[in-house]
């Protein structure tokens, strides 16, 4: 398909940035959404706070306007570090509205466009995570009823055109993880060992698989989740 029209949610930085700059260099037109315009942006750009279901609702409604979206990519997110006895209720609720809720308007937003076409395509970031690790209840909660939803729509859509797949990052270095993993802290090796490639992904190896699941050539496939994680999801790294 030539020069498409994908929205990236959560565009303005890590894998949505990576993925928007990818996306762009091939030829589609990128709509972004962020809370805050970034001064990079390589196409039509939306400012939204996920976190409010009614300012969401007009930004889409906007888009949906303006725009027939081809492909759309949920990556914007929210993740905390929680145990399970220190999650509270709105921790549950900031991360089922910005991961969760949020990738449903946005896919109920440009569906009717895509049906018109009788094509489209869907991915939804998921997470490693849902396999199981500790101190991420909201985050996994709301990561693995993303994924389910993606099987879900799958079926929904399949018959007009519309695939819906799932990406599970596992770690990825981005401004955010180096932050919160400074590079020879015992939080980034201790990490570092659960990952059998000896090493954290990029945006940018991330964002390579989304670009595929976009394009013509993936048109069967449809429902899956693909693991980024450098073997994460199957075990450890030998010791």
């Amino acid at each position: 398909m030539q020069h498409p029209v994908t929205l990236v949610t959560g565009s303005t930085r890590g894998i949505g940035a990576a993925t928007a700059r990818m996306l762009s260099e091939a030829g589609h037109t990128v709509i972004g959404t962020g809370r805050s315009r970034p001064d990079d942006a390589p196409g039509p750009f939306y400012e939204v706070d996920f976190a409010d279901p009614d300012a969401t609702a007009e930004m889409l409604a906007r888009i949906a306007e303006e725009h027939e979206v081809d492909h759309l990519v949920n990556n914007a997110g929210v993740s905390q570090s929680r145990s399970l006895e220190e999650t509270t209720v709105a921790d549950m609720d900031l991360h089922y509205a910005v991961n969760l809720r949020a990738a449903v308007q946005c896919a109920q937003a440009v569906i009717p466009a895509m049906k018109a076409k009788g094509r489209g395509r869907i991915v939804n970031l998921s997470s490693r995570v849902v396999l199981g690790r500790a101190d991420r209840t909201p985050y996994a909660a709301a990561k693995a009823g993303l994924l389910s939803l993606s099987r879900g729509w799958a079926l929904e859509l399949a018959g007009f055109g519309i695939t819906v797949n799932t990406i599970a990052p596992g770690p990825v270095r981005t401004a955010l993880f180096d932050r919160n993993h400074p590079e020879g802290s015992e939080a980034y090796e201790t990490l570092l060992k659960t990952v059998p490639g000896g090493r954290f992904g990029t945006p940018e190896e991330v964002a390579a698989p989304i670009a595929f699941l976009l394009s013509d050539g993936a048109a069967y496939i449809n429902g899956q989740v693909i693991y980024v994680c450098g073997g994460a999801s199957i075990g450890s790294a030998p010791v």
